[in-house]
Order: structure tokens, then sequence, then C-alpha cells
């Protein structure tokens, strides 16, 4: 099969190949899908820069997620599923990512993808969706709450904002412009605020002086807006490190009694994971997530695929193998 991969980490022009591979047999308690989009991350575009270094044996293909249609099946799963189009979570904590004709992984890591769904939603939905929804509700449900999603416009951003809305909180969000601003309206967000506004903290403070939960990207920059907005009960969760660590106010967050809770995908306990993607997919079928911009490439344009994602373009970069 034809496969993107890398043997070593690096720079995506200097490290990153399309050629023929061995084709992964499925072994028990698995499936093979033949995958029709393969979705980037930051998370893919870090591991193969060597940011976040995981072993290679002899090669990984990249991307966690993707969609496809399940073509075998391992010992143990029901044959039934060849033939359903599925949606591909964590693919490339093993060999073989989504950045291929096929990939193999754990059977719950292909799940269904509803008719009304397009292949490029369900690959947008792995990391982003399941990341965004522990977020929210790690710390509990949410109806009736006021939730503040950090950078909206974003991946994560954007499904916290629908997933917020159909557990019925009130959702506002920050983004740096009018393009940006856009998407987040799009997506449901009831108070829209560029956090380069001077006025943005005292708009925000004024929709709601008590958030209840903030899923927050940039610890750093957004701690004293954070803080601002915080009170007894209220929890920030953060998803996402920056290059320098920040330095916490302790006397400040003890009189705010707020929680700072950190996550990081690969570490979440596996039940509460399958919780979190039995709820997307939840979300998906009954229409509540939609689609960011699509920004698509071939396989063979892999290199430029990775570098649109790294440049941060607005949306999500796919390839189609």
């Amino acid at each position: 099969m034809r496969a993107a991969h890398y043997e070593r980490t690096g720079p995506a022009a200097e490290v990153l190949h399309v050629g023929e591979v061995d084709r992964p047999e499925p072994g028990p308690g698995e499936v093979r899908a033949r995958v029709t989009v393969s979705a980037i991350n930051p998370t893919d575009v870090k591991s193969r820069a060597g940011v976040t270094p995981r072993p290679i044996e002899e090669l990984q293909i990249p991307h966690q997620d993707g969609a496809g249609v399940i073509d075998a099946v391992g010992a143990g799963v029901d044959p039934g599923r060849v033939g359903e189009r599925v949606w591909l979570w964590l693919a490339a904590t093993r060999r073989w990512g989504t950045a291929a004709e096929y990939t193999v992984v754990p059977a719950e890591q292909a799940v269904a993808l509803p008719d009304g769904v397009s292949d490029e939603l369900g690959a947008s939905l792995g990391v982003p969706a399941v990341t965004a929804h522990h977020a929210l509700f790690a710390d509990g449900p949410l109806a009736g709450a006021s939730v503040l999603v950090a950078g909206g416009a974003g991946a994560v951003g954007h499904f916290a904002i629908q997933l917020a809305k159909r557990a019925g909180a009130r959702v506002a969000t920050t983004v740096s412009g009018p393009e940006k601003a856009e998407l987040a309206r799009a997506a449901g967000a009831d108070l829209v605020v560029n956090y380069h506004d001077a006025d943005a903290a005292d708009r925000l403070h004024d929709w709601a002086p008590r958030v209840d939960r903030v899923v927050e990207v940039d610890l750093g920059a957004n701690l004293d807006l954070d803080l601002r907005l915080a009170g007894p009960g209220t929890s920030v969760v953060v998803y996402a490190a920056t290059p320098e660590d920040p330095t916490l106010p302790v006397r400040r967050c003890m009189t705010a009694n707020v929680v700072l809770r950190f996550m990081l995908l690969y570490g979440i306990p596996r039940e509460d994971l399958l919780r979190s993607v039995d709820e997307v997919a939840a979300a998906a079928a009954a229409g509540a997530l939609s689609e960011l911009p699509a920004h698509r490439f071939a396989l063979d344009d892999i290199v430029a695929a990775h570098e649109a994602a790294e440049s941060g373009v607005v949306g999500k970069v796919f390839v189609r193998p």
C-alpha cells in the first residue's frame, strides 16, 4: 500500500516520504480500514517534528485521526463490521497512522459513522472533539452553566462550543480576528470577543462575572483573564502547552478558589476516554457537530499539508490517500 512515513523526526521536507509499505493485517480484536480521509492535528505535527517524541520502530505513519471503511477484521470482531463506514481515533499511537491507504486499529477505535455525517467531519472528531468533551465534562455536567472557550475558531474550541451548547450551557469564546469570529458564531457561541480589543475583559465580565468552566489553550497568555472570571467552583482546564511555562499567582488562585486541571489525551484513563468517544459519536449522530473550513491535499503532497498545518491555517487540513 502507499503511505506517508518517517524514520526519524525533523522538518517535514526532510523526514516525510511517500512510498510502498506492507499493508497491515488486523490481529485479534482489531479492524483494518481503507482510509478515505486523514486529518492533521497539532499533535501530529509535533510528533513528526520531534517536539513530543515517541520511539519509532522502523517507520511511523503519521496522523491520529481519519475516516474510512472497514475491509477486514481480526479474531473476536464481528465479521458484519466489514463494509462499515467509521471514524478513527488515536491510530498513530502505534505504527499505523491514517496517512496511508489502510490502517489497523483496535475495534473500539473505529467508530460507526452515521449516513448523514461526512468523512471529513468524521476525520475531525478524534483528537479535537474528544479533547473538547473531556475538558468540558471532567468536572461534572454543564446544564445551565457558563463556559468560556479560549480560541473558539480552533478545532478543539469549535467542538467545545458545540458540545457545551448541546449540554445546555451558555458559551462565550475569545478569538483573534473577524474571520475567526464568524466561525465561532457559526459554531453557536452566545458571545464572541476579540481578545485584542481593549474592552474584551470587561465584556466577558459583564456577560458572566463568574464562569463555571474555562477550556484553555494558552494558560500563560490568558491566566489573568481566567482568574478575573473565576470563583468558587470554576475549573480552568488546560489542554495545550506553550513554549514558556507560566508563573502561577498562587495567592490570586487561592482567593478565587479556582481549580486548575491539566489534561493530555494520551494519559486519560481508558474508561473516561471511551465515555467521551461515545458522547462525541452521539453528538455527531444528532447533527450537533459541524465541519470546519477544509484544506485538502493529496498523499503525494504530505509535506505541503504538514507545512500548512504548521503555518496555522484556519480550519482543518486533510490528506486523501
